[in-house]
């Protein structure tokens, strides 16, 4: 018998390939259908400094470890806790709790249309800044905005075929003249209520975030925000939940600068 020798192909894993993710929701409609499809269970409630009102769950997805932070309900008013106190509390214990080597701000958000944004469509992040936090003093007015740059994504967005652009962050579903000017002058592309105080605490964590945003609504449309957010939320969260684990498969056994 004539035994010809094989050619084995050894792939070897980078040591910095990212291993721990975690990812930040807001609201349990956008978070619930992930974790369900990727069968990730509930944490005990050790995991999280008490009284936080912020939720986890942790699993096993594309061979990383993959948590996810809810930021819980409110006890007074029994509504998501949105904005970005609640983000930035729930970001903070999440990361100091399950140590990610990235983490994902996911979730739905307004969209421009002058940016190319249109219902249903997901955005991945060049930069996250704030449109609300106007601190008109030397160094205070850079400071409240807060620009920071995002994980480089671009061969991901073009092989997921998604959108990038600014997000930019402020506590009111509405807008001001002001706030508007201001997106407007930094060129934003989606809108939304947490992912500027999520940069934040992960720059305290020398940590890269990513931010990953489902349009619900067109904020320079003709229609008030709040009507089409109601109507087009658990489209937008589908298409979402769509997208979030492709971004996870693609992802995996690469390291944050190689995405």
């Amino acid at each position: 018998i004539d035994f010809k020798p094989r050619r084995f192909i050894v792939v070897r894993m980078s040591p910095n390939a990212v291993q721990r993710v975690l990812l930040v929701f807001a609201m349990e409609a956008e978070a619930m259908p992930f974790i369900k499809r990727l069968g990730l269970q509930r944490d005990a409630a050790d995991r999280i400094l008490q009284p936080a009102p912020c939720v986890t769950f942790s699993g096993k997805a594309c061979d990383m470890d993959v948590h996810v932070v809810w930021n819980g309900r409110c006890g007074t008013h029994g509504v998501d806790n949105v904005g970005t106190v609640p983000a930035a509390l729930s970001t903070y214990i999440a990361a100091q709790a399950f140590k990610p080597q990235v983490i994902i701000s996911a979730g739905t958000a307004g969209g421009f249309k002058s940016r190319g944004a249109a219902i249903g469509d997901v955005f991945v992040s060049d930069a996250v800044m704030n449109h609300d936090r106007r601190i008109p003093l030397p160094s205070f007015d850079k400071y409240g905005l807060g620009h920071t740059k995002t994980l480089a994504v671009a061969s991901m967005a073009a092989d997921l075929g998604l959108k990038t652009g600014t997000v930019t962050s402020g506590n009111s579903l509405d807008y001001t003249d002001k706030d508007m000017e201001i997106m407007t002058q930094h060129s934003a592309a989606v809108k939304e209520m947490e992912a500027g105080a999520i940069a934040w605490v992960a720059q305290l964590y020398q940590v890269p975030l990513l931010c990953v945003k489902a349009i619900t609504d067109i904020v320079d449309g003709d229609r008030p925000s709040q009507d089409e957010f109601l109507e087009n939320l658990h489209a937008a969260a589908a298409a979402l939940q769509s997208t979030l684990p492709k971004v996870l498969q693609f992802m995996a056994g690469k390291e944050p600068s190689g995405l």
